[in-house]
């Protein structure tokens, strides 16, 4: 799990996590919210901007009945059919340009989820520097063929798939030629919820298909995305949006820009907090070993008197015998008159 540079910046367990803002659908058909997503997204912190690159009619048919309608009662987009809904939702491609250029001049990588050839087509001629591959398009076998033959690094959501459709979908990148790839433990569902996250998959993930694993995150707040980084996470993608109140068809689990600060700050708190195994004080730790309890004489006492529950107790600061010398202690005599507030030390006894 060696790790991956895209655009000069390092993703892999020795980096910080890797953030990503997805805008998907929530510039609301307005090319100036786009481009004040990217900036917003910039100032917050994240390190990538993502988009979607399809059309409505390369996605589904025209059609208004059936199964090309979302007829689910608990689905935020009940009631469209899959044309009207990937219509509203999608980036006219005349604006790619703009936004990735926006993103590059504030520093943020910023690539795109091709969901056909035409897209992937587009997507090379603005020279992206990475590509990411759907979680209802991992079954997309010669998609991710195409896609790997660019050479270029790739992060595949992998939503429902089962082990054996990720194994397709690793076999078949890498066989195109994909060297550099990350899978997303994904929950394809909108709003997800904590409970159907499981995402103690990531480390079992990290040890089947011997890759970096991230999450593609689509529940509410970032506690998720924060202990997912303590499994082993290295990317993190989030839905992104100026605000919720707005609307858009994915803005009721985006994030709004003070939330994404948080996500990026938490994320990288957790990623410092993995550290190594260790035992024993830190070198920072070690001033603070002065202030462990050890046993003091508590009461002026003469030569030749015994050590007793009234004048030896195991007190802070730590510069006496350990306390666990205590009950050995007493009874035995000082060779020496001793000072309340005396260290107790083997040359007294």
């Amino acid at each position: 799990m060696e790790q991956i540079i895209i655009n000069n910046r390092a993703i892999g367990l020795g980096n910080p996590p890797f953030i990503i803002a997805e805008m998907s659908g929530n510039h609301n058909h307005s090319l100036e919210r786009a481009l004040e997503i990217v900036e917003a997204a910039a100032k917050a912190g994240a390190h990538a901007l993502k988009l979607q690159t399809y059309r409505a009619d390369t996605m589904t048919l025209n059609l208004n009945h059936g199964e090309f309608c979302i007829n689910q009662s608990d689905s935020l987009w009940e009631g469209y059919s899959l044309y009207n809904l990937y219509q509203e939702a999608y980036t006219p491609w005349e604006w790619h340009k703009p936004i990735f250029d926006r993103g590059k001049e504030l520093g943020m990588i910023v690539f795109s989820t091709p969901f056909d050839a035409s897209a992937l087509e587009f997507l090379e001629e603005l020279n992206v520097p990475c590509y990411k591959i759907a979680s209802f398009e991992v079954t997309d076998l010669p998609l991710i063929s195409k896609v790997a033959k660019t050479g270029k690094p790739i992060i595949i959501s992998t939503g429902m798939a089962t082990i054996a459709e990720i194994d397709e979908a690793v076999r078949t990148a890498k066989e195109a030629g994909c060297r550099d790839l990350i899978l997303l433990k994904c929950t394809s569902t909108y709003p997800a919820s904590p409970k159907d996250t499981n995402i103690l998959t990531i480390p079992h993930m990290q040890q089947l298909f011997q890759c970096q694993v991230g999450l593609s995150d689509h529940t509410l707040g970032v506690g998720v995305a924060v202990a997912s980084v303590a499994l082993g996470a290295t990317v993190v993608e989030k839905h992104f949006t100026l605000s919720r109140a707005s609307g858009g068809v994915d803005a009721a689990f985006s994030l709004e820009p003070d939330e994404m600060k948080i996500l990026v700050d938490e994320t990288k708190r957790a990623w410092q907090a993995l550290g190594e195994v260790t035992y024993g004080p830190t070198v920072k730790e070690k001033d603070s070993l002065s202030l462990r309890r050890s046993l003091y004489i508590t009461e002026d006492i003469q030569k030749g008197e015994c050590l007793t529950k009234y004048n030896l107790r195991a007190i802070r600061p730590g510069l006496g015998l350990s306390p666990k010398y205590y009950d050995l202690l007493i009874g035995k005599k000082v060779n020496q008159d001793v000072k309340k507030g005396t260290p107790l030390s083997w040359g007294l006894i």
